[in-house]
């Protein structure tokens, strides 16, 4: 469907309108994980090379570029984004992505997490020949933060002195990931979380069960919840929480040797979210993640110093930033959850 954005995004779409009268060469659209992001930036790409726009930005659905827009071979949109990310059930489809592909369908490598330079490079031909449609050429580009130092420069000297009738739009879960001269030469759009009755609402419209519970403990991100309600496995999360419940060194050990292979950005998000709980009940007695934890909560909370609470969680925040490039993941475990047992002791 060609102007489909989600409720909790109306107001941004109308906001961004005003945007297209003076179209900067670059957008960088931000906020976080699991609300949507990538799928709005699309529809926004698709509204600006529609050739008969409608009234409120949205794409037409009708003519020969939304066409092409929708079958994924718009001669004059490119999409940017991980080799990991093609494996996903999204479509893809635009020529930029073709030699990520064959890159990882020739190895057997896990597919990189990591936009690449040679992904940035492809982008030369594209951006220096005319227009198919004589309109705008459009670069979606997302999650800018996976960007790789190498790529991160080729795309700065890119966006220093833009081709003229580009505009690159990009997302990001994190600014403080990206550099800071690549901050300075786009203009920021902040896309908000929606409010949890919202999300709520939206969740139990797509007949997920248990709504709340997922939501909660996805931070409020309504598409990441809906992705792990799906999934419907809680055995790695509850593993962790049960250790964080009743923390022990002998348990640190079995559970770091036993979820060595869960994803450790996840496991890092997990215990963060546990320690905002801990920190909140402390302070207001509220519980935002893990109310099913009520007790085990409320029990932590009253035995933690507040100064040692504050050092898990800067250590947690700095963990998270390491998460998706250990020099080993079993020991990166074990020294988080050691920490965390030592912090409650």
């Amino acid at each position: 469907m060609s102007n489909f954005i989600y409720p909790w995004q109306e107001a941004s779409w109308q906001q961004l309108q005003l945007l297209r009268q003076r179209m900067p060469h670059a957008i960088l659209f931000h906020g976080a994980a699991g609300i949507g992001k990538s799928d709005f930036i699309e529809r926004f790409a698709q509204g600006l090379l529609c050739e008969a726009v409608l009234p409120d930005g949205h794409a037409c659905g009708q003519c020969a570029s939304c066409g092409w827009f929708s079958q994924q071979n718009h001669p004059d949109y490119r999409r940017v984004r991980p080799e990991a990310l093609e494996d996903e059930p999204a479509a893809d489809g635009d020529e930029g992505d073709g030699e990520a592909k064959k890159s990882s369908a020739k190895s057997a490598k896990a597919p990189s997490k990591e936009i690449k330079i040679e992904q940035i490079r492809n982008l030369a031909d594209f951006m220096n020949i005319s227009t198919h449609r004589q309109g705008l050429r459009v670069v979606v580009l997302y999650p800018a933060e996976a960007l790789n130092m190498p790529a991160s420069n080729a795309l700065l000297k890119t966006l220093e002195e833009p081709p003229p009738g580009t505009v690159f739009l990009l997302a990001s879960n994190s600014l403080d990931r990206l550099l800071p001269t690549i901050l300075s030469r786009c203009r920021k759009f902040a896309l908000p979380m929606p409010s949890h009755a919202e999300a709520l609402a939206w969740l139990k419209s797509q007949g997920v069960a248990d709504a709340d519970s997922w939501l909660r403990e996805q931070g409020g991100a309504p598409l990441a919840a809906m992705a792990q309600a799906e999934v419907g496995n809680r055995d790695d999360l509850e593993v962790l929480l049960q250790l964080l419940a009743h923390p022990s060194v002998e348990g640190a050990l079995k559970v770091a040797d036993k979820l060595q292979k869960v994803p450790l950005s996840a496991q890092v998000s997990w215990l963060q979210r546990w320690l905002y709980d801990v920190f909140s009940y402390k302070l207001a007695g509220n519980i935002r993640y893990y109310p099913r934890y009520r007790k085990e909560l409320a029990s932590l909370a009253a035995k933690i110093h507040v100064s040692r609470l504050l050092a898990a969680i800067k250590g947690a925040n700095e963990r998270r930033a390491t998460a998706d490039h250990p020099l080993s993941p079993k020991l990166f475990l074990e020294d988080m959850l050691l920490d965390y047992a030592a912090c409650c002791a």
